[in-house]
């Protein structure tokens, strides 16, 4: 049985596209094209269900056609509309896209941060992409804090326990608040 924790959310089929069952699929990362792994899971019925790529291409940045093995009409295509499409995260590591970037930062939403120095910090809700430098947006009990996604402050990335040990400079994170946490 598939875990939560062991997959992502990539994005969601749309709508079936033509009559031998391809599905029209808007993501958020294209993990699918760059990895190992040759299966997506959809979400069907509270129970995450793996579905292996026959083939698929693109339409845009963010959506692609794609073709599940197996399902092979029209109407069968029909009851993944809407469906949530999800991306194992043990395919994740060491990925390299074409553009030189590495893999889907998104796939360590839900890791536990934690600080050489500090201990817990908290776990990672969001990734903000909006200004030059990506932030981690980790959550604990009484703030939110921000904190570099940057390869040089990552010590350790324990993908079985979903925690990052991370070596932060002095003053970056408010050190009496976070302090008193782990004390």
């Amino acid at each position: 049985m598939i875990k939560s924790e062991e997959v992502y959310k990539i994005g969601m089929f749309n709508k079936p596209h033509g009559i031998h069952g391809e599905l029209s699929f808007t993501f958020t990362d294209d993990i699918f094209d760059c990895a190992d792994g040759k299966y997506v899971v959809c979400l069907l019925d509270g129970i995450f269900v793996p579905f292996f790529i026959e083939e698929y291409r693109f339409r845009s940045d963010t959506t692609a056609l794609i073709k599940l093995e197996g399902i092979d009409t029209a109407e069968r295509a029909h009851t993944f509309t809407n469906v949530e499409v999800y991306y194992p995260v043990k395919y994740v590591v060491n990925v390299e896209k074409s553009d030189g970037e590495s893999s889907s930062i998104d796939a360590f939403i839900g890791f536990e941060v934690e600080s050489v120095t500090l201990g817990t910090l908290g776990r990672i809700t969001d990734i903000d992409t909006s200004t030059i430098n990506t932030l981690f947006v980790i959550e604990n009990e009484k703030e939110e804090l921000l904190i570099p996604v940057c390869e040089e402050f990552i010590v350790e990335i324990d993908y079985e326990n979903k925690r990052i040990r991370m070596n932060l400079p002095d003053g970056l994170v408010n050190l009496d608040t976070v302090a008193a946490d782990v004390d």
